[in-house]
Parts: structure tokens; sequence; C-alpha cells
């Protein structure tokens, strides 16, 4: 799924409750009439139709007879003034249909070759001519229960026409704010949305039914969405550039802290050389990494700006004979192994270790192993699952909306920050707001994009980032980088070693959009 939009604010991510009440608020303090609002949206709508198919032989549009059945109503009428042929089919309910349905009904009856069919059974469903652009304007954001009977029947008849299908607000059949898994949906190419996003735009459980999601713009009240303290939030350049502090010119590597990155096994070295290289890279004034020593001559080879504290076990680590209070930020797990020896390490480094630590790979499948050290985690601390990963952890989830859930629940809990990873990367934090990341592409699906991601993360906090800031500006620069790599190389070819090439880039990006 790709999100498309021509808002420049930081995207509060909306509820379908949040939505009506912001309509409303609008109505009233515009003040605007609904009627005149719809068809606000409806010229949105079709200002973007136009311009994807100018030369679109015919459009169907499907109507329910509620306010989203209004708006594809409003859609025909305008289409049908720009001298389009348009087909409308109504799905039968036995009820009128809203105030505003009824309005832009009547106003289609002006029309005296206007095309209009009501469905009432299968035998209503109509072919679709070759070349039909179909739009889908049955249900709105209000939807709370699956479809079925005719109305399911007529879903499946849209979905196997074979034509190109726009869902206005949201597609048919999806739920805004939980879980639509299992339910029969409008399988679109495209979803017109309006003014902001919503959570079902957010889950992979979604992607095949939403298309590319674009985000209109039609003038709700901002007073109203300024006042809102959203629960959710899409990652974008105004949250970042208020995060990022560009570097003082009388600076020296004494301000950018020092950090220490415990990682590696025998042939896992490279995961060690990977995080190593991302945490300079993030800026770190200074990196230590523990290792064991059969990882000495490739670590310092590869990464000679770091410097190198290598373990008694010559194959995995085993113990810390370090002050661990000297290091601002601490980055413990890509690719340590779970070696009981190396299990006695983090509990101790949770016993002596007072600030976050950035906790990725086998450190969290060792603190699923044994459920008593998630109680030791220090507080702020840093957990970087993959949805497996969240999983052994905290249990199984039913769906995507209830995994996030959970990891708010989670956050709270253990008074620390989850970054639970995947497309839209959601960021869980202690005061129960979560963040979905805007970059990041499928390229990225590659063995070390994880490890990268912690040596980014333990490279901001050890630059004195809090912990909220540092997985918020992490998240988003290590999928800017990999945008920015996939680019240039395409997503097939991508490395996780391109990620932290890309990584100046991505502060350069920053900058220069600021």
């Amino acid at each position: 799924m790709e999100i498309v939009s021509d808002l420049y604010t930081c995207m509060k991510i909306l509820s379908a409750e949040e939505i009506r009440l912001w309509d409303q608020y609008t109505i009233q303090n515009e003040p605007i009439s609904s009627i005149d609002l719809m068809e606000r949206a409806a010229i949105a709508c079709v200002e973007w139709l136009l311009k994807k198919y100018p030369d679109a032989p015919s459009f169907g549009i499907f109507c329910g007879k509620g306010n989203n059945g209004g708006d594809g109503l409003a859609i025909a009428r305008l289409l049908m003034e720009k001298g389009f042929s348009v087909t409308i089919h109504i799905l039968e309910f036995g009820h009128k249909g809203t105030e505003d349905f009824q309005t832009n009904l009547a106003r289609l009856h002006q029309f005296p070759n206007a095309d209009i069919h009501f469905v009432q059974s299968a035998q209503n469903f109509h072919h679709f001519p070759p070349g039909q652009i179909v739009i889908d304007a049955l249900f709105g954001s209000g939807l709370n229960r699956g479809i079925e009977g005719v109305t399911a029947q007529l879903v499946e008849h849209i979905n196997t026409s074979g034509c190109e299908i726009i869902s206005v607000d949201i597609p048919s059949g999806l739920f805004t704010d939980h879980s639509s898994k299992g339910n029969l949906s409008v399988q679109a190419n495209h979803t017109l949305s309006f003014q902001c996003l919503k959570p079902a735009f957010l889950f992979p459980e979604n992607d095949k039914a939403t298309g590319e999601i674009q985000i209109l713009d039609i003038g709700l009240h901002q007073d109203f969405y300024k006042s809102l303290n959203s629960r959710f939030e899409l990652l974008d350049d105004t949250i970042i550039h208020s995060i990022h502090k560009p570097r003082n010119r009388f600076a020296h590597k004494g301000h950018y802290g020092h950090a220490l990155l415990v990682a590696g096994s025998y042939g896992k070295i490279g995961a060690a050389v990977l995080s190593a290289k991302a945490c300079l890279r993030s800026g770190a004034g200074l990196l230590t990494c523990h290792i064991p020593s059969c990882g000495y001559s490739i670590l310092q080879t590869a990464v000679p700006e770091a410097m190198v504290m290598t373990d008694f076990n010559s194959s995995f680590n085993t113990k810390l004979e370090d002050d661990l209070m000297k290091y601002e930020g601490i980055g413990v797990g890509p690719g340590i192994g779970t070696a009981s020896e190396t299990k006695m390490m983090l509990r101790e480094i949770f016993d002596t270790y007072r600030n976050p630590v950035v906790l990725d790979a086998d450190a969290l499948n060792i603190i699923a192993s044994q459920k008593d050290l998630l109680n030791l985690v220090p507080v702020g601390s840093i957990l970087t699952p993959h949805p497996k990963e969240f999983e052994r952890l905290f249990g199984e989830a039913a769906n995507d909306f209830d995994r996030v859930r959970l990891a708010l629940e989670k956050a709270k809990e253990l008074s620390s920050i989850i970054i639970l990873k995947g497309h839209h990367t959601f960021i869980a934090t202690p005061d129960g707001r979560g963040f979905f990341n805007s970059t990041g592409n499928p390229g990225m699906a590659t063995p070390g994009s994880g490890d990268v991601l912690t040596g980014i993360l333990t490279g901001l906090l050890a630059q004195g980032y809090s912990s909220s800031e540092t997985a918020v500006l992490g998240v988003y620069l290590h999928g800017l980088a990999g945008d920015l790599a996939a680019k240039e190389l395409s997503m097939e070819a991508l490395l996780a070693g391109d990620i932290i090439n890309f990584l100046g880039n991505a502060f350069r990006f920053l900058q220069q959009n600021n």
C-alpha cells in the first residue's frame, strides 16, 4: 500500500467518531451545510478522477443509501456534467436513505438521461463494459458489521469485474477502527479518503483491499484538528524536524556520547559489523563493541573507527568486564545467540546498567525464554521485535489491530518503548501514544536490516536523545535511508549495508527539507 497526500501537516490518524465530530465542527463553525460539504468532497474526488482517467470510456458508480452513497451520487452528477458516460447502481435497502443522499438523488433526476438502477438481487447485477472505471460508494467509515446477503454478492461482483476499482472514503466492508480480518470487502486499486488517515489504512491485513491511498483535502476546519489529541500519528517531516538536533559548529566527539554495542557470535560477526557501522553513521561520538574474540580481526578491519573489547569466550559473549555506566547508550542483541552464559550476561547488564538499553534480536529471544527478565528491563528501554519476536515476548495476537493494542499496553506496563517492525513500523510509547512510520519499503525485508536499526538507535540514544525521540527519529531515518537506497539500486537489490551507506543522504534530506 502506498499513501499519497497533498497535506503538509503532521498526519494525525483519526477514528470514525473523531472524523464525524470534525465534519460536525466544520458544519457548525465555518459554517457550511452538510450537503455543501459533501459537494466539496465530491469535487475533490472528481478532480482526482479526471487527472487519473481523462479518457475513461465510462464510469460505473455503486452507492449505498448512507452519506457515502450520497458522495457517490454527487460524483456521478459532476462526471455527467463533464460529459462522461455514467451508470449508477443503488443498493436498495428498503428505506429512503439519509437526507443528503436523497438531496443528491433528486439532483440526479434532473438529468433526463440519468442511467440509474436499483439493485435488489443478483438478477439486477449489470455487466461491466470494457474499460469502465468502477467507483465503490456503498459504505463509508461508519460500517460496524460484516456485509452479507445481496450486498456480499454485489461486492464479489465488483471484485471479479476486471475493472479498475476506486473506493470513496474506505473500501466497503472494511471497519475503520478495528480488525476486518475474515470479512469480505471491496478490493480497490485506489482509495480516495478525506483530510486524514484512518487506522485501517496502516495495517498489513488491509493492504489488498485499499490499494494506493490518496488523502484529499476538503477544507475541514483546522481548529478542530489542532485541538485534537490523537492517539495515533503518522511520522512525517514535521515531527522529525522538531526532534532532530543539528550540530553545533564548535562541537567535538565528546559531545555526542559513547555508545556500547554487545553483538556477534561465531558465524554472526556480520551482525556486529552492520550495527557498528550504523551506530557511527548515526552520529555517535565514540563506539565500543563487545564481541567474542573470534570476531576481533573482522571488526577491527571492517570498522576501524570503532573500539573493540573482546570476550574471554571465543564463540559467544559471556561477561562484560567494564563500567557500564560510562556509556550514554547501550545496544544488545544483534547476532549474540542464546547460550546460557549469554543469558546470564544479559541479566547482569540489567542488574548493573540503570539507563535505557536498545534490545533486539537474540536479546529479545533470551527475554522470551526467561520472562522474569521483562521486569528487569531498565525503564525507558527500546525493544525492537518483529511480529514473531513480539509473539514470543507477549503472546499471540488475533490480528494486526490487537497486536498494536497489546504493544501499547506492554509499553505502558514496562515503561519502555516498543518498536513493532514491519511496513509502517509501529512505535508504542509508555504514555499511550502510537506512531506509524511513513518511510521504508519492502526491499528492506533483507538480512541485517534489523541490525542496522539497532545501531542507529544506539547511536542516537548515546547522543542524548530521549528514548521516545530516539525511537521516532531512528525508525524514520532507517526507513528514509532504505527508500533512498531503493530508488538508486531497486528494492530487489537492496542490502542492509546499502541502508547504512545512504544514511548520510537521509540526514542531508532532512536538512534540505527543514
